[in-house]
């Protein structure tokens, strides 16, 4: 029998493949997804300070920590000993200098306490987080992956469904854009359009003279932004007064001291909006 289109008065309502669903992020204009398929290139600390960026820039912005084992956001944000409450609607999101932040450090009793979860626990959990968090009306959801294109990418991109997009985190040095690559062609398997890279560690700042030097090689992001045909979006440098701040959960207060990242940040922010402009207008 060919479908009328009114689902509640439908004998098959609920096993339906065509009845429409309620959108998860109903009240999410966008996701943006900082990923790597590299551990330790600072995809974290560039998703903070993305959403410290946007932030400033005046739009609602929410923080979705979906590293598991390695959940950095609550120190970014000086956060670590503080935790999420529930309401009768779902889960309320910290607030910290305007930003909604979730993760799942927020939830655990002892900080440094480990999770020893398989897949599907792994996926259920991120369900949990995207459906049962009461967001409110976000402009921009930043979700930080885990490195790597495992169970917890998959699940995150398909389960997210609003407008999104993803940015790749990658250091200049061949050892982390060969991962990258990888990572560029998982999102490219499922779909994930890419506002562009971001090289961090992009050169030291020296705090004494302010010259900046290549410790880490340097143009690999330029050579993965060419190898996706993407954008390279910024190159951060490794600022020690940045760095302390971030270490100290003082992260929007390290982006106002160093100049050279903040910039960076800026560069990044207004790439991906120049790239969803770009988009709609295909």
């Amino acid at each position: 029998m060919a479908c009328s289109g009114n689902c509640s008065g439908c004998s098959s309502s609920g096993s339906c493949a065509d009845e429409k669903k309620e959108p998860i992020l109903k009240t999410v204009k966008r996701a943006i997804l900082v990923m790597s398929g590299k551990g330790g290139v600072g995809k974290s600390t560039v998703a903070a300070s993305l959403a410290v960026t946007l932030a400033k820039q005046g739009r609602k912005v929410g923080v979705l920590d979906a590293d598991f084992h390695g959940p950095s956001q609550p120190t970014l944000f000086n956060a670590a000993h503080l935790h999420m409450e529930g309401s009768e609607e779902g889960m309320i999101p910290l607030e910290i200098s305007g930003i909604k932040l979730v993760s799942i450090g927020l939830l655990l009793e002892e900080c440094d306490k480990a999770i020893v979860w398989r897949g599907p626990v792994k996926m259920g959990v991120i369900k949990q987080l995207l459906e049962e968090v009461v967001w409110g009306e976000l402009d921009d959801l930043i979700i930080d992956f885990p490195p790597g294109t495992g169970d917890e990418a998959i699940s995150a991109c398909q389960l997210v469904d609003c407008d999104k997009v993803g940015v790749i985190v990658t250091t200049p040095q061949e050892v982390a854009l060969a991962d990258c690559r990888k990572c560029i062609d998982f999102c490219q398997q499922i779909g994930l359009p890419l506002a562009g890279i971001v090289e961090n560690m992009s050169g030291f700042v020296c705090p004494d003279c302010g010259k900046q030097h290549d410790i880490f090689s340097k143009g690999g992001g330029e050579a993965l932004a060419r190898h996706a045909n993407v954008p390279l979006l910024a190159k951060l440098p490794l600022d020690p007064v940045f760095m302390d701040a971030c270490d100290r959960g003082e992260l929007a207060a390290g982006l106002e001291k160093s100049a050279a990242v903040k910039e960076a940040m800026e560069k990044v922010a207004s790439g991906i909006q120049a790239t969803d402009f770009l988009r709609n207008m295909k």
